[in-house]
């Protein structure tokens, strides 16, 4: 189902109550406004709480090494992928991730970090022979349809790779993993494709992409941790004990693919 401008922003906005930052925040206002308010010792009682709770937050969402953790338990799903030298497959189907649009510093649209990424790891699968068609999924993904749809990006950043406009697909009208899966699923109709994302990505889309139909081989394409879990707490160092903001990016990541998880296994769709 395609979702109004209106639900889309609500889905957008509702996705920050579970951003680890806005837990920081609302703990650091409760700590502020219970403090300036006149003292008494129930009222210093709970600043106290409040800044706990502050405070062990940010040391179990910005830890390097609990972060790692968090989402390497997502990314180990999968076992990197290794083609056999007979494998064949109908299509290598990559989700965008992201673009950056133009404005008054930034000359033209640009595709994301990720979204290269991923088109890169697509484009060097169809480059291997594995199949015959190059399908980019991600339309415009910004509340009011406002900027430019992110797998024509992607396409760009293909054909620089050197992959034939003709091998080419484009799906434009997704916004979601969920919407990614359906309109994929109106393009090629069924078959056994290489789905390409980033590695804690890959549980997600894997379920919806099978929920549709298709036969799933998945690909993962960049890992944000290092190690299996267990070896990277047998190689830690203090650094990995110091608060950072990638360390409270990675978290948010994770939890934001879990709830997606739960949010579509409850409505059926994973």
């Amino acid at each position: 189902m395609d979702l109004t401008p209106l639900w889309f922003g609500v889905y957008k906005s509702s996705k920050y109550l579970l951003y680890p930052l806005s837990w920081i925040v609302a703990a650091g206002l409760g700590t502020l406004l219970i403090a300036c308010l006149p003292v008494t010792p129930r009222r210093t009682t709970w600043v106290r709480r409040f800044a706990f709770c502050t405070v062990l937050l940010l040391l179990l969402t910005a830890t390097p090494i609990l972060s790692t953790t968090y989402i390497a338990l997502l990314e180990t799903r999968y076992p990197p992928f290794t083609p056999a030298p007979s494998s064949k497959f109908d299509a290598v189907v990559v989700l965008a991730g992201g673009v950056f649009q133009k404005g008054s510093l930034r000359p033209a649209d640009e595709t994301s970090d990720a979204s290269r990424q991923r088109t890169a790891c697509g484009a060097e699968l169809w480059l291997k022979g594995l199949a015959p068609t190059l399908l980019l999924t991600g339309g415009d993904a910004t509340v009011l349809r406002s900027g430019p749809p992110e797998s024509r990006e992607m396409k760009r950043w293909a054909l620089r790779l050197g992959v034939p406009e003709s091998v080419i697909q484009v799906e434009e009208k997704s916004r979601t993993t969920y919407e990614n899966a359906v309109q994929t699923k109106t393009v090629l109709g069924s078959g056994h494709i290489l789905l390409v994302t980033a590695a804690y990505h890959l549980p997600r889309a894997v379920g919806l992409f099978e929920k549709q139909g298709f036969v799933v081989t998945p690909v993962a394409c960049g890992y944000e941790s290092r190690h299996q879990p267990q070896q990277a707490w047998e190689q830690k160092t203090v650094f990995d004990f110091l608060p950072t903001a990638r360390a409270l990016l990675l978290t948010t990541q994770t939890i934001d693919e879990v709830a997606g998880i739960l949010v579509y296994w409850i409505t059926g769709k994973w």
